[in-house]
């Protein structure tokens, strides 16, 4: 059933591109669990609970992703190895220090920022309005959140150390 007036040839582009970003978030997803279980040092109090604040976002927009997928009536993926093989993210070893954790964040947000940009593009070139609704949100929060993970590693880089 057609319930949101929009052809199915038109939305299987958008349904490409927002299980491109359903598999990002999901290896994203993981590097930030695995940090929260792994970092350690002065700042470990205070970054411990960014990357909890950051993967229960994530666990939420991922459940939203997969839900507009099958909104639009398309399948989104379902298994780890399917968002591995679609994922611009690649897993990060989970040993590091605190900033290059929050270095491969950053770096995890930008591929997502650009991810999300481009299916801002293709749902409205769809006339996919929910879907440009959903996802410019989704844009706005994870630039704000970039912007403050980029403060704080600058403030570590020029010394300026915190106990939480």
């Amino acid at each position: 059933m057609n319930y949101i007036g929009i052809e199915e040839t038109k939305l299987k582009p958008v349904a490409a591109i927002l299980n491109d970003l359903l598999s990002s978030y999901s290896v994203y997803y993981q590097n930030l669990r695995s940090f929260h279980w792994y970092v350690n040092g002065n700042n470990f109090f205070e970054i411990h609970r960014v990357f909890e604040d950051l993967y229960n976002d994530a666990k939420i927009r991922i459940d939203d992703i997969a839900e507009r997928i099958l909104t639009i009536n398309q399948k989104p993926f379902g298994s780890m190895s399917e968002y591995l093989e679609n994922s611009k993210i690649n897993e990060s070893k989970d040993m590091l220090a605190d900033e290059d954790m929050a270095a491969v964040i950053l770096e995890n947000h930008s591929v997502l920022i650009k991810i999300m940009r481009e299916t801002i593009v293709t749902a409205s070139e769809a006339g996919d309005e929910g879907t440009v609704d959903l996802i410019g949100g989704f844009l706005s929060s994870i630039e704000k959140k970039t912007w403050m993970l980029d403060a704080w590693k600058s403030r570590r880089k020029a010394g300026f150390v915190t106990n939480g």
